[in-house]
């Protein structure tokens, strides 16, 4: 079912607005509608300001935030006395509108776990008093806190893992979660050292994916601090692993990461970078994962529900869907070589 499908998705609900411009020969203003109210299936939008006034047209492979999956008109069920929808009622709209659209958009293989979460455009409360009931379905990738982070690549054609690229660093958010990407320099939960891809093949299970990430997170570590004592730094590393749903559909990406030692199940907040100042620069991936520090500031919708009525997980990366924490296998350290 798709309520249950869509339960780990974070809904972003962003009010569009129209612009206007002056022109002519007498200088009237006349409305220039904004490019978020013409998208269509398949198109990409972007924006820097929160109120999307600056919104346009941007080819797919460029950094974007939002992906149209397809367009809902809820005239029907809202008509035009019907009041202005609060957060709870556009969740709902959200849910009963665009995500089947979205699972169709993806030919049924879109990652409950993953980095796309199921998305509006919905009309601002002035046009929808002037009775435009048009929205706009799309797919997002956002931070824990529901912020939109850039996106690159049709969503389509990506690993929908919930990954990050090499030297991010991502906050300790509150009820011992991990939160946005970071600054290093600010305290944070993990600092991002690499990147696993999974081969193909059949789902390999918990255990045979921690071995996996066990071994391959603690070359990648030493190689990426330069052998750095992490143990006498109070530091490990840890890895993410995928969840069976997500492997499903071609999710094979997971993250290694160093984290303090945590005290008894609490994650503990450090400062700074292990990567070692005079290793290769960084390389990212093509196109890029999600990589932003500064994940921009909009207004966020209550998260979708599954059937369950049970709340649904955060998009941040995670240990097969649990709250992001170190292995419960031995943690692995590096130490300095020589």
């Amino acid at each position: 079912m798709v309520g249950a499908f869509v339960g780990a998705f974070m809904l972003l609900m962003v009010s569009a607005f129209t612009s206007v411009f002056s022109s002519g020969p007498i200088g009237t203003k006349r409305e220039l509608v904004n490019a978020a109210y013409q998208a269509v299936q398949g198109e990409c939008l972007n924006w820097e300001k929160a109120d999307l006034s600056d919104a346009q047209k941007v080819d797919c492979s460029a950094a974007h935030k939002f992906e149209v999956t397809g367009t809902a008109d809820i005239t029907a069920a809202y008509p035009s006395q019907a009041p202005f929808p609060n957060a709870e009622a556009w969740a709902k709209i959200a849910q009963e509108h665009c995500a089947q659209a979205a699972t169709s958009y993806m030919s049924g293989k879109l990652d409950p776990k993953g980095k796309y979460g199921v998305s509006t455009l919905n009309p601002d409360e002035k046009r929808w008093s002037d009775g435009y009931r048009q929205l706009r379905c799309g797919l997002q990738v956002t931070a824990p806190s529901g912020a939109a982070l850039p996106s690159y690549g049709s969503a389509k054609t990506q690993d929908q893992s919930n990954v990050y690229d090499p030297g991010v660093c991502v906050a300790l958010g509150a009820n011992n979660t991990v939160g946005d990407p970071i600054d290093c320099a600010e305290p944070h939960a993990f600092e991002i050292v690499g990147v696993v891809q999974h081969p193909e093949g059949p789902f390999l299970p918990l255990e045979q994916q921690d071995k996996v990430m066990s071994e391959k997170c603690a070359a990648i570590a030493a190689e990426y601090t330069g052998g750095a004592d992490l143990k006498a730094k109070g530091l490990l590393v840890t890895w993410d692993t995928r969840a069976e749903e997500s492997w499903a559909v071609g999710s094979r990406k997971a993250n290694c990461k160093v984290g303090a030692v945590p005290q008894g199940n609490n994650l503990v907040a450090w400062k700074g970078s292990v990567r070692n100042p005079n290793g290769a620069p960084l390389t990212t991936s093509n196109p890029p994962q999600t990589t932003s520090v500064k994940p921009q500031a909009e207004p966020t919708g209550a998260p979708l529900h599954s059937e369950s009525g049970a709340p649904s997980g955060s998009n941040q990366p995670s240990d097969s869907g649990k709250p992001d924490k170190p292995s419960s296998s031995a943690p692995t350290t590096t130490s300095e070589s020589g």
